[in-house]
This record gives C-alpha cells, structure tokens and sequence, in this order.
C-alpha cells in the first residue's frame, strides 16, 4: 500500500476529490513546521495532560470550543470516526428506540446503519429528481411537510445539503417547518463543512448558508472533505437546546473509538488555526480561483456546466457528452493527464474543490479540457447517456428483518433485503433494510456489477443478505 501512495504523491496529481487539503504544500504554507515533521512522534494515547476525548477538560476542549467560536454553536465535538460516527449518534440522542425518523432517501449509508443499531423506523422523504443527469437533487420543504403530517409520531428529520454534487435543499424553510411541529432537524452536512467559512469571511456571494446558520439544531460536517484536516475528521456541531447535550455526548462514547487518534485531532486542530489566523485569506483565494475557473470552462468547446438549483459551487459537475464523452471516458482522459476527479455518473463529471487546489491545479485543468475538447469535435446532437445511479423505484417496505440469510441475487426477487445494497461512490443505499427486491432492483445490480461498478453489499460470490423466515 505505501508503495502506491508514495507513486501516487510522486506524479504531482491535481486532485480534485477529497481530503480538502489536497497535500502536505498546504500545510506548509499555513502550518507547525515542527509537527509536519514529527507528527508520527506524536502518535500518543491518553496520557497525563494529553486530556480525554469523552470527558475533555484541557486541550481538547480547547479545540472544540475553537470549532463552537468559527462555527457560532453551543457546543461543537470532534470526531475521529468521520461523518458517519457523528451522524449515527445524532441519530441515537434524537430518536428513541421504536421510533420513527423522517429521511431523505438519498441520505448516506452511515443514516441506513444507524436505523438498524437505533432500532429506528424510517420514514422516506423523495428527493427531487433531475431526469436530464439521472440524479437526486435538494428535498423540498413541501414533502418534508407531507411526511411530518402523515406521521406526527416521528420525532426527527434528516438529510443530506449540500449533497454529494453540491445541491442545497432550503434548510431555513425546512428548520421552520421542522420547529413548527417540535421536532428535531438533523443534518448531513459531510460536503459542506466550509460553506459558514465563505460568507464568515466576506465571499460567500451567491452560495448557499451554512445549515448552521439557518437553524438546524445538529449538523455534523466532514472538514476532511474540502477543508483541511486528515481523512477521517469531522466535527459535530450542537446548535440547540431540543436534543440534551448530555444524551448526544453519552451517544458519542458508544460510537466512536476508545483509541482516539491524537493525530487526527491534532490536524483538526491546524485546521481551525488556520481558519482562525488566515481565514480571509484562504477562503477569498478558493472563491477567486473558483470564479476564475467557471469563467474559463464556459468558454471550452462542447462543455456544459450542471446546474440544478441552489449549488454549492465548490463542487464543478461538469458533462462533455456532446463531444461524444461520458463521464467515465472524460475522467480516464483526465486521469492520463495526471488530474484525478471525484466521481462521475452518466454524463456527469464531477471535481471536488477544496481549500487546498491551487490556481495551478485549476490551470492544468482547463489545459486538459481544452485539448481534449480539441480532439473531439462538438456534436450539439450527441446522445445523452443515463446515469448509472438512476436507480430503479424503490420496493414495498417491511418490518427490517431480524435474521438473515446469504441467498445469490437472482434468486432474491420478492424477499425483503436485511442489509443495504449501495453503489460506491456516491454510497447512498437504492435498496434499503427492510425493503423488498424486485426484479428490476436485481436486473440494475447484475448491469452495475457487469461494467465493473463497486456494489456494497453483493459478496464476491454475487449473493445478498435478505430476511429468514
């Protein structure tokens, strides 16, 4: 394995996926000489002084309290298990066990997870849908509204805004509504952990709020994505007095590991200095390079930019097929180029920003797209291709089963699903625990698994987890 990261790092990639910080330039810029050099040195445990993670007295509460200052929360708790731990115990300190969880559909696998260790019934909110690029996009107010009056026993609400292409869902008119019915808002708010940061420091003209600042009551945030800390840190960020913060600490304590990484927390502590310390700066440069790049890329032949609603532009989703590219045919084109992307989906390709990518990262991009383009002659009347993750309608819903057994996919058409069968990326689940397989949902997963698409939750011997009798 570090045989290959060390070749990876050696090629001087533009990276345009997560982590944020895109490489160690960055923190040298910015950060402790000293500990760039001897972080593995400083790979401890809880010794004296060194504070504890779950009853933190010292200097890691010092870091959170810095997160609740940058971010204006009551209170603010780092996570060294990523987005997913935070977002499962928010779960837990808000929904009691039997309950029922109003969800967008399209939220992440870890919301999936935490039904099943919550003993959570879900309730499913649909995501709008963008037929012309085979995505899910922002969930209204309106059908949040819909399932709360159908089912006024569910205590909470999540989604997921930005989402994984950078659409925003109006989280104000949905804290409104949320609060009006005395339930609690949570959100997945892993691709967006820099929005506050652009409109704290004077640049956030056209982009959405923070889900923060329009009144969600946690909000849990991976700074590893775009911003600048190490894979695997996040904060949860505690905006409310309707969930104790007590429960949501006691929560905490069960979901992440006993065996904190100091590194981990020690990065996201160089990540708030600089915020602290070099905020403006670092943020008016990404909003500068990002408005410059948008400018250029209109003027590439045959590239159009996505756009669907309130966009979170950080994230550039861009589609070349009327010059004959798919999304996946681009990104090998671009990869050749030593410039690596998120993800695509049908058409669509996207890059990841972060507070990282230099104006020489976006340079050597619009160079690669430019040549690119000049070898494949726009075509106006090029096919649109669907997106592999239009996936098929989602099946009826039973009780999530409480034993399971392995039976091959083909053989699962109308038993009820005890896991969760998710293509990766994006990792949202299209077949769900407790929902029960169609045909059609087995005929999308056998044409994934056959174009070599990563599919979550098929074994290697092609078989699924479904519900014994």
């Amino acid at each position: 394995m570090k045989d290959f990261l060390l070749r990876h790092a050696d090629r001087n990639p533009a990276s345009f996926h997560m982590p944020g910080h895109k490489g160690m330039d960055f923190f040298r810029r910015y950060g402790d000489e000293d500990f760039l050099d001897r972080f593995v040195d400083c790979d401890i445990t809880e010794i004296p002084g060194a504070d504890n993670l779950f009853q933190p007295e010292g200097i890691i509460r010092d870091v959170m309290d810095r997160y609740a200052r940058l971010y204006d929360v009551k209170n603010s708790y780092l996570l060294i298990n990523g987005t997913s731990g935070g977002i499962i115990a928010s779960i837990m300190a808000s929904v009691r066990p039997g309950g029922k969880l109003i969800m967008a559909r399209n939220c992440h696998k870890s919301v999936f997870n935490a039904l099943v260790l919550a003993g959570v019934r879900p309730v499913y909110a649909r995501p709008e849908f963008i037929g012309e690029y085979g995505i899910s996009g922002a969930v209204s107010p309106g059908e949040l509204i819909r399932c709360m009056e159908e089912h006024p026993d569910a205590e909470a609400v999540i989604l997921p805004s930005p989402n994984y292409y950078g659409i925003c869902s109006d989280i104000g008119a949905i804290a409104d509504a949320v609060h009006a019915r005395d339930k609690v808002l949570i959100v997945d708010q892993a691709h967006g952990a820099h929005l506050k940061f652009f409109h704290k420091y004077g640049c956030g003209e056209g982009m959405p709020r923070s889900a923060e600042e329009c009144g969600a009551d946690l909000v849990i945030g991976s700074i590893h994505k775009t911003l600048a800390s190490l894979t695997q840190s996040a904060v949860l960020n505690h905006n409310t007095d309707r969930v104790s913060k007590y429960v949501l600490e006691d929560r905490l304590q069960m979901i992440e590991s006993t065996s904190p990484s100091y590194i981990l927390m020690a990065f996201l502590d160089m990540n708030a200095e600089i915020l602290e310390k070099h905020g403006p700066e670092v943020m008016g440069n990404w909003r500068r390079n990002l408005d410059d790049f948008y400018l250029r890329l209109g003027r590439v032949p045959g590239l159009k930019i996505m756009s669907a609603g309130s966009m979170d532009m950080t994230k550039v989703n861009i589609d070349m097929s009327s010059c004959g590219l798919d999304g996946a045919q681009l990104e090998q084109e671009l990869m050749a180029r030593d410039i690596f992307p998120e993800l695509y989906a049908g058409n669509v390709l996207m890059l990841m920003t972060g507070i990282g990518n230099t104006r020489e990262h976006f340079d050597r991009t619009i160079e690669a797209l430019t040549d690119i383009a000049s070898t494949h002659e726009p075509d106006p009347s090029g096919e649109t291709l669907p997106s592999p993750f239009t996936a098929p309608k989602a099946g009826a819903l039973h009780p999530v089963p409480a034993f399971s057994e392995m039976v091959p996919l083909d053989q699962a058409a109308g038993r009820v699903c005890a896991g969760s069968i998710i293509p990766y990326p994006p990792g949202i689940p299209f077949v769900c625990p407790g929902e029960e397989i169609t045909g059609e949902m087995i005929a999308f997963v056998q044409a994934l698994r056959k174009d070599g698409e990563k599919v979550i939750g098929v074994t290697d011997r092609g078989e699924v987890a479904v519900g014994r009798d």
